[in-house]
This record gives C-alpha cells, structure tokens and sequence, in this order.
C-alpha cells in the first residue's frame, strides 16, 4: 500500500493522534491537509501548546488536552504515542468500542515502498544506526534516515522511491506492537535490563524487542551480537540469514575481531575489512558498533569505503563527545548513557581514571554492575539526581571498594555537578558526564542535559 492509498483509506473515518510532540506534529498536519477529521491529544493545557495549537485549529483539528486528555477516546483509530503502553485503561476501552490501535511506524512499516534497516539494542543503537546510513550514503544510495533517532519519516514515505534505503533506530517502545512487519535486515547490537519503568518485566522487555526480527521471512538478514547472552540466544529463532558480530569469537557468518583485524566472513570466505586502529571513535563499544553496522551493509557498501569512512567519523553528539579541554581537564560529553551498561562503556573507552558526573531518573534498572565498573574506572563520582544515592550504595558496597576509593561527592544541583568535578580535577584528568540514568527528573531528555552539560562547561574559567 503507498502513502497516498493510506490517507485515501482514512477518508470517512476519524482519526486521534496522542502526543502533540515535534514528532507527531509533521502526522497531525498531514492528516489535516488531506481532509481527514484528526483529534489531537495531549496532556499540556492550551496555554503550553501556544502558536502549535492555535495552528492546528486553524488548520481544522480538534484539540483534546489537559489531565482528561485520552478520556472517552471512540475515534476509528488511534495513534498511540511511543511511550504511552497499549494496555493503559482508555485505550483498552476505546478498543472494546471498536478503535484501531496504531503508530507511525507501524504504519510507516506498511506503507514505505524501499527495503528498510534497522537497528535495536540497549546500547548503541544511535551510534550504529548512523554509521549504517552514512555508509549507504556514500555507496551512493539515497537514504531515509529516521525513527527513535528523532525523525518521523511516514509523512516522508509518498516521495519514497523502491531503490531507496530506509535506515531506522527503534526503541522497545515502537517496537512493542509491531506484531505484523519487521525490516528486510535487522540489527540487535545488545540486551541489559532497560525501561523497566514502563515495561512490566524484563522479559517484555526482550519480548517487544525480538519483534525487530521475528516476522521476517527467510530472504530477510537478522544480525546479533555474539558476545551477549541474551542476543545470542534470541539468534537461534531467526527466520532469515543470521549474522552475527563478536570480538571474542569467530562466527561461521558474520564480523569478528582477530586480533586489531576486523574480519567479515562470508559463504566460507574471508576479507579483511579495516584495523580497529582505522576506527576514530574511542572505546571497544564502538569496535562493536562498527561490526554490527558491516554486518548489515555488507554487499551493500565496499570495503573501501566502509575503511575511509571510519578514518574520518567523530562521531555522533552526546556520546563520548570531546566538549572542551581546560587547563589541561578534558571534558566529555556522554549524556547517551542512560543505563548502566552504557556507563560502563563509557568508562571502559579512557585509558585512565576518570572523574564521573553521575545520576539522574530512576527506570528502576539494576545498577549492581556499575558499582565494581566505578571502583575501577573513577577516581573522583559525583553524584546528583534521583538515582544517586542508589549508585553510592552499589560503589561502596562493591567488592574492592576502600574508604575514598573513588571519592564520592553527593551535590543536589545539576550545575554543582559539573563545578565540583571541574574543582577535584587537575591537569591531565578527565570529567565525563556519563550518567547511567536517563535524565527525565531534570531534563525533558538526554539531548538537553547533554547542551545544558556543555554550555556549563564552556562558561567554566
């Protein structure tokens, strides 16, 4: 079904969107300019809306707003927002009534007309799904980058053409109810204990995430990380060709490190793709990144321009990004790391301690692993946010803590944080915000703690 078959499909019929977010606004208006009768949900009151809402109206939407916001919802169907779970009360009951649960990527999913990648994980899924698309970029493809990594592409899809890429980051959140369609090549870049704030469990977690794979059909590629537990296992229930990627074995099918070689094995052949030295981004995390991205592009995208490629990319912003250097103190951006097996990462990409700037909105994940990571990897924590006396109790009862080993500084200020970390550090050290937490306590998401993080750094003296 093309785009334009979907909005004619929608013509008599009444839609609801929730969430009047940057994301969902481009779907709003489409829907509006198509003549469709569209209800806009959301829980800010008129006055926080401004000029959005005053354009929606004028536009023909009717808006639905404040704490009753999904009340007596009996639309013909309804465009859950990512975060909001399919199971809360109105919408069960505006299903039991006869409405349509759906998404923009669902939908997107239905009606984008090129083959389509992507890419979950816990951990560097960002990282990942940019290098993926800026490798096809330079094989010349046109590409359509977009999903979780911030960029809606549905209302996008009617200029689509069939030998375009369509690269997507996907979170367990869109990934949930996607029960129908997965891409022609999926990637799983790794699994830990993540969201378990919205999701009930830890299996619905890995549950609404297998769903990246599991209505492939066998012309479709799933890849996996090797050196994870729980990828490796879900690698057994792959319809289509598997891959998978490992810096600690050498897979039959699929990308590996021998030694500082990248090595892609193919149908029983081997290449050599680059070193790990080619690779400008720092930490192992990222040697990973950049096999799980070959692995899915491979005979998509030639070697030489994968090596050229790694040579030249810094990076993606927030994510171990060099802010500034100051009397000798580097400071570094890695406000990407909202749990702890990200934190982790982070710590593990210096080749000394460093000073760690952590804490923040409690997912309700364990944070057992950091507190042995933080002994080893942190001479001076400084801690601030919801979680922080969570993450103390896991430093100070790890197994080779000792009395000031790291210090932990306990501030309540966000920018105390930063001012205490900049006067513990001395020539040479390294402050890194890697916070193992996500930053809704403080922060509307990771990307504003991120700015904030750096303009405060860049104001130091």
């Amino acid at each position: 079904m093309k785009f334009q078959e979907y909005l004619n499909s929608l013509q008599n019929k009444t839609v609801a969107v929730i969430g009047i977010g940057v994301s969902n606004r481009p779907l709003i208006e489409t829907l509006l300019k198509a003549g469709i009768d569209v209800t806009a949900c959301d829980k800010k009151d008129r006055a926080a809306l401004g000029e959005t809402g005053d354009r929606l109206e004028t536009m023909g939407a009717k808006l639905q707003l404040g704490p009753d916001y999904m009340k007596g919802l009996r639309q013909d169907i309804i465009f859950r927002t990512p975060g909001l779970r399919p199971d809360v009360p109105e919408l069960l009951d505006a299903v039991s009534h006869g409405s349509i649960i759906t998404s923009e990527m669902e939908v997107f999913f239905q009606v984008c007309p090129c083959p389509i990648i992507a890419v979950t994980g816990s951990d560097g899924k960002t990282t990942t799904t940019t290098i993926i698309a800026e490798l096809l970029k330079r094989a010349g493809k046109n590409v359509h980058l977009g999903g979780n990594i911030g960029h809606p592409l549905l209302t996008e899809a009617g200029g689509m053409n069939a030998d375009d890429v369509a690269v997507l980051e996907l979170s367990s959140f869109q990934l949930l109810t996607m029960t129908e369609r997965s891409p022609h090549i999926a990637v799983i870049t790794n699994l830990a204990p993540n969201h378990l704030d919205v999701h009930r469990d830890m299996a619905e977690y890995i549950s609404a995430k297998e769903n990246i794979f599991t209505h492939q059909t066998t012309q479709d590629i799933a890849v996996f990380n090797a050196d994870n537990n729980i990828t490796r296992e879900l690698s057994k229930k792959a319809k289509g060709s598997m891959r998978l990627f490992s810096r600690h074995v050498e897979p039959a099918e699929g990308v590996f490190l021998r030694g500082d070689a990248i090595i892609s094995r193919k149908s029983g052949q081997e290449r050599q793709i680059m070193t790990t030295a080619d690779i400008r981004l720092p930490g192992v995390h990222n040697v990973e990144n950049y096999m799980a991205a070959i692995a899915a592009v491979d005979g998509l995208v030639p070697d030489d321009v994968i090596w050229a490629f790694a040579r030249e990319f810094s990076g993606v912003e927030h994510r171990i990004e060099l802010v500034r250097t100051l009397r000798g103190v580097r400071y570094y951006n890695d406000s990407i790391a909202t749990s702890p097996s990200r934190a982790i990462a982070g710590l593990r990409s210096f080749d000394q301690k460093v000073i760690l700037i952590a804490g923040g909105y409690d997912k309700h994940i364990p944070f057992e692993v950091l507190g042995p990571e933080i002994v080893e990897h942190v001479k001076v924590l400084v801690l601030c946010g919801a979680t922080a006396e969570k993450i103390r109790q896991v430093v100070i009862h790890a197994p080779e803590y000792q009395e000031g080993k790291p210090e932990i500084l306990m501030v309540d200020d966000f920018r105390k944080a930063v001012e205490t970390a900049s006067a513990h550090a001395v020539e040479g050290d390294v402050v890194t915000l890697s916070p193992a937490c996500a930053a809704f306590d403080r922060f509307q998401n990771f990307m504003e703690r991120g700015k904030v993080y750096k303009a405060i750094v860049n104001e130091l003296k």
